[in-house]
């Protein structure tokens, strides 16, 4: 049996379901794991890939939450011979420089996707920029975002984006209810494209940027790209990885 730690969120479910998992099959420091099992939901799953994502080690989820799409189905029964059988998934971050209306720089990864969102009453103002081209002077929108094809039935999927094979080498770009122009559904990027966002008058339309929940507020622009140094390597049982997941999503 490979040595595990066990990770749970906050809610009373998951610390049961530690408990009674630790009882049975013992945990070991997070330093010394071979492999990380994290019991909680989709969120608990993206802060264990982000909190251990320097450590090269693959991180098997069981769902004590919600929705659970990457997580697998909680079963305290044979999970030596579940981790022993699974297949892994590798999942490279998108990398978030920003810079907001005081002079202050942000960065964050991003395992899903990096979205910008108006943060008042008025409709957001932005320049697009693909690879030092501008591609579009004025998107006028509640936001837009860049997203992972492992985040791409999340947020993107909800702002009406394409879903994408886990394989494909591309980002989507996807507008949130965009006025103009009105008939924009976004775009299919390469996977090393690097994607710029300039705020448009910025002072009486602020923008808000946020990487996976990690948000920063009075935006001046936003830079997106694909992270190949960083690999987030995640577990799934046979037959139920990502790629299944993302095509089961499209017929339901």
């Amino acid at each position: 049996m490979p040595q595990i730690c066990f990770t749970a969120s906050d809610t009373e479910v998951a610390q049961s379901a530690q408990a009674r998992l630790v009882a049975r099959y013992g945990s070991c420091p997070i330093g010394e794991a071979e492999v990380i099992v994290a019991l909680g939901g989709d969120g608990f799953m993206l802060q264990t890939l982000h909190a251990t994502g320097a450590m090269d080690v693959p991180v098997y989820g069981m769902n004590c939450g919600t929705i659970g799409f990457l997580m697998n189905e909680y079963d305290e029964d044979g999970l030596p011979d579940r981790l022993g059988a699974a297949e892994e998934e590798v999942v490279n971050p998108l990398a978030m420089q920003a810079e907001s209306v005081d002079g202050k720089k942000h960065s964050a990864l991003a395992i899903n996707e990096v979205s910008l969102l108006r943060a008042g009453p008025q409709a957001a103002k932005l320049r697009i920029t693909i690879d030092g081209k501008v591609r579009m002077e004025e998107l006028v929108c509640d936001g837009a975002l860049i997203s992972t094809p492992a985040g791409s039935t999340a947020y993107n999927y909800s702002a009406h984006g394409p879903i994408l094979p886990i394989g494909a080498e591309v980002l989507a770009l996807t507008p949130m209810a965009a006025f103009r122009p009105r008939r924009w559904r976004g775009a299919l990027l390469p996977k090393t494209a690097k994607v710029r966002f300039d705020v448009l008058d910025a002072a009486k339309r602020p923008v808000m940027a946020d990487a996976d929940g990690r948000s920063a507020r009075d935006i001046l622009w936003v830079e997106v790209r694909s992270e190949p140094a960083v690999r987030h390597r995640i577990l799934f049982d046979p037959g139920h990885g990502l790629e299944e997941r993302l095509t089961r999503e499209q017929f339901v």
